[in-house]
């Protein structure tokens, strides 16, 4: 039986986003990125999904007004999520994804340019992307903007006729400002609107049936083909006086499937002598459903549109977090100026409000469990300037 797979992918995805809510870098004076090179492992187990992959990413200046940027990710995901034991079977696959980009800089402007591609043996996807960033004001502030289009071809194991695409523009726009040497404030605003084939070609959702055994059967789900989603958020960083700093983010969410959400995060940066930096962050996220959401319908083809996608559902998420830093020194490495030692940590708890646990069994159709999981996602990366 074909596995289903985005379930995964999309809690997956959140999963990690989760993570960068706190590294959102503030828009600084026009600097080109420094000659860096990357080496990244990690791990995500939670929910019955183990992914893991390394990755590796390499930037150059070339002339001190241009870098450019290669990267290669690797994602092997292994699952049996609550999605694939209940409606389905396990899978494995592995997932590739390749990027390059340039930045260039005139005066005070930088723009950069980046294209990447991804491939599965059921997805196929390419993005590319344009941003621009301006300083002004002498330099304490900064405008950014940008537009990033991505095209996806989708399949379905199984069934060698099923060929769809869907098409993805985001549009971007943020501004930072140094309000005082110490505090320094970012707010981003962005949209982004879908169209084509937006769901899961392999989820279905239950509606109540006398005739099952279960009390229910299953249909397959139908998304609208167009989607629109606008986000706002507001990040500060606070400069304490012994080196240390302080982090905190809101951002606000809305959709045209109805979605809300809400996520609020903190965190504390503190350095140790001269070599060691220690992070701590924590996030809350809070959710909605979609309006054409449910656990359970009552009957077949109850409605035009039709979701049982638990990350469409409501519930909420919160996430608690631990990074350890190691600068590098080195004195006779032949092309090193300084390296960094990177290990991070994050437990994730999710709590769904309206998506029930179909695989216990004993009850009745509509009273299961409320579904819940937690899962640990670690980062170990060296990074080297040369």
């Amino acid at each position: 039986m074909a596995a289903i797979k985005w379930g995964a992918k999309r809690r997956l995805s959140i999963a990690l986003l989760a993570l960068q809510v706190l590294l959102t870098p503030f828009l600084v004076a026009a600097v080109l990125p420094e000659d860096r090179l990357d080496a990244l492992y990690h791990s995500y187990t939670g929910g019955g999904v183990e992914v893991n992959g390394p990755s590796i990413l390499w930037r150059k200046m070339f002339g001190g007004k241009s870098s450019l940027t290669a990267n290669y990710y690797v994602d092997a995901i292994s699952s049996a999520s609550i999605d694939a034991v209940s409606s389905a079977s396990p899978y494995k696959e592995k997932r590739i994804e390749k990027s390059v980009g340039g930045d260039f800089l005139l005066n005070k402007t930088i723009m950069s340019l980046n294209y990447t591609t991804s491939d599965e043996n059921d997805f196929n996807a390419k993005t590319a992307s344009f941003n621009l960033s301006q300083d002004m004001f002498g330099d304490l502030t900064t405008v950014s903007m940008g537009y990033v289009r991505g095209w996806d071809q989708i399949g379905k194991n199984g069934d060698p006729i099923f060929a769809e695409t869907a098409n993805r523009q985001s549009y971007r726009i943020g501004i930072s400002q140094i309000l005082t040497r110490d505090l320094v404030m970012a707010l981003n605003f962005e949209t982004v609107t879908d169209e084509g084939f937006l769901n899961n070609p392999y989820r279905s959702v239950r509606y109540l049936d006398a005739t099952s055994a279960t009390g229910y059967s299953f249909e397959s789900e139908v998304y609208p083909r167009t989607h629109t989603s606008n986000a706002v958020a507001l990040h500060t960083r606070y400069h304490l006086p012994y080196r240390a700093s302080v982090l905190g983010e809101y951002r606000y969410f809305t959709d045209s499937w109805g979605v809300r959400s809400n996520n609020v995060a903190l965190g504390y940066t503190h350095p140790y002598r001269d070599n060691w930096m220690f992070d701590v962050r924590y996030r809350y996220y809070k959710q909605g459903d979609a309006d054409f959401y449910s656990d359970l319908f009552p009957y077949r083809q109850s409605q035009n549109f039709l979701a049982r996608d638990k990350e469409l559902s409501r519930f909420n998420n919160q996430t608690v977090g631990l990074s350890i830093s190691y600068e590098i020194k080195p004195k006779d490495w032949a092309f090193v100026d300084r390296g960094s030692l990177n290990l991070s940590y994050d437990h994730i708890r999710f709590r769904y409000d309206n998506f029930r646990d179909i695989t216990q069994s004993g009850a009745s159709a509509g009273l299961e469990p409320l579904y819940h999981f937690s899962a640990d996602v670690f980062q170990l990366y060296l990074s080297l300037w040369y």
